[in-house]
């Protein structure tokens, strides 16, 4: 008999608000991927281990609060759970970046498995300042990773999950220091949300976690889909993306947001619909110019009589900072 992995939980980085706990994450079993890994048949393991998970379904897992303060959830049939509740008084336990940090353990006294880091698992929880400037929703994908989103059958984008590692991915110039000064914003001194938006599956949070870590960009919610639900999408549905963004600016009624994609596929289409929705809402959009004439052209036109909010095509982070300083939203 096959000698069985441990278990792990997976808590991924979420948001929410002073009376408002919301968590989704993963109960599954630890194949230790390395995300560090170097050598084609190596790296060609790590992305089988990804997508051919061995989840933990149906088992009841148990949050505490630092307060003392616990939460229980169940995993669903592929392993992932999601808390959504009420809770008063979350504020008070966050950090001053707006961090709630908590744990997470498996509750199911029937679960005769070997657990890593004794059953104690951390997660986080961004609740954004009341004195925030504004946030920041950013995509990923060819905005600030490379990704060849564009290609040919899309083909870069597979080759560069399979077989490149999050250690060797190189980030858009500047990208890092752009987000940290919209982080930052006019005063310098604001802790502005950021939050991270992806077509990605959820099968590469921790592999686009540790990017973004390595890479020092801002911390932030990541947000992905269920791999499932990438071949389920059905005519006339909305994109995991749209419905991600309208849920951040419900949730934040009060706050007005900065959107940063690319030109190369859907963002164009979904920032144009977010702003029609909510006028009043977003402060500008930035969009990263992609090497592919007839998509550059089809976004100019686009945006062609578009006079509600600011849009800049960019070919780099020099030229989004420059507008940034001169609309006051950094310094």
């Amino acid at each position: 008999m096959f000698k069985k992995d441990p278990l792990q939980i997976i808590a991924f980085q979420t948001y929410g608000t002073s009376n408002h706990f919301y968590l989704r994450g993963r109960a599954l079993e630890d194949e230790t991927i390395n995300l560090e890994q170097k050598g084609l048949f190596g790296l060609f393991i790590n992305s089988w281990k990804r997508f051919e998970s061995d989840e933990i379904k149906h088992t009841e897992l148990k949050i505490t609060l630092p307060n003392g303060m616990i939460l229980k959830t169940v995993s669903d049939d592929h392993g992932y759970f999601k808390v959504d509740e009420h809770v008063d008084g979350l504020g008070a336990l966050a950090n001053d970046e707006g961090w709630l940090n908590f744990e997470i353990a498996y509750n199911d006294v029937n679960l005769k498995r070997s657990i890593q880091n004794s059953n104690r698992f951390s997660g986080e929880l961004l609740i954004p300042s009341i004195q925030a400037q504004f946030g920041v929703i950013s995509d990923i994908d060819d905005t600030i990773i490379h990704t060849g989103v564009v290609s040919t059958l899309k083909w870069k984008v597979l080759l560069n999950s399979i077989f490149k590692s999050a250690a060797s991915r190189i980030p858009l110039e500047g990208a890092a220091a752009f987000y940290h000064k919209l982080h930052r914003g006019r005063s310098g001194k604001n802790a502005n949300p950021i939050f991270y938006v992806s077509h990605s599956p959820w099968n590469l949070y921790r592999y686009l976690e540790f990017f973004l870590k390595q890479n020092a960009f801002p911390k932030g919610p990541i947000l992905l889909r269920s791999f499932k639900d990438i071949f389920r999408k059905k005519s006339g549905d909305r994109p995991q993306k749209h419905i991600e963004i309208v849920n951040i600016l419900k949730t934040y009624p009060k706050l007005k947001f900065i959107l940063i994609g690319d030109s190369g596929e859907h963002d164009p289409d979904i920032y144009k619909e977010i702003v029609e929705a909510y006028p009043k809402r977003i402060l500008a959009i930035y969009l990263h110019s992609v090497n592919h004439k007839k998509k550059m052209l089809r976004v100019s036109r686009l945006y062609k009589d578009f006079k509600s909010t600011p849009v800049l095509l960019v070919k780099n982070s020099v030229l989004a900072t420059e507008h940034a300083k001169q609309d006051g939203f950094i310094n």
